[in-house]
């Protein structure tokens, strides 16, 4: 807006560093006054391809703590933690190449998909078995 102009501190702290920075702001009566300025915060990241999460808000680490859960990820499967393209490709990475169940289970990124995915499909086979079982009960007691 204006430049090169003289503005006195608000504050006491008078030294132009990263965390005391000043707007010059022209008041209605004509006067020069300092805005300060808060530091913009570049919110999280995808674990993978280091790219901003979208749908998540940019806030100071401090604030995450005073926020509902809700503002703080995305429901879907690594919502606060992974973009939804790095959790496609590790998804399809998983389901079209056999070779990821020989890698040893460490850093390879599709692993914790394939013990996840692992674990869905025990419990699918658990109740599976439990409708048999109560099938089983249920004829021997008719």
């Amino acid at each position: 807006m204006v430049k090169n102009v003289r503005i006195t501190y608000r504050r006491r702290h008078s030294y132009a560093t990263k965390s005391n920075r000043i707007v010059p702001v022209k008041t209605p009566g004509g006067k020069l006054v300092a805005h300060y300025v808060k530091k913009h915060s570049h919110g999280p990241k995808c674990g993978d391809c280091k790219q901003a999460l979208k749908g998540i808000k940019h806030l100071a680490s401090k604030a995450y703590k005073n926020i509902a859960k809700s503002e703080k990820t995305v429901s879907r499967a690594y919502g606060g933690s992974r973009c939804a393209g790095c959790v496609r490709q590790r998804y399809d990475s998983i389901r079209f190449s056999s070779q990821v169940l020989d890698v040893s289970w460490g850093a390879d990124h599709g692993c914790s998909i394939v013990r996840a995915f692992l674990i869905e499909e025990q419990k699918i086979v658990k109740k599976v078995l439990l409708e048999k079982l109560s099938k089983k009960k249920s004829e021997k007691t008719a």
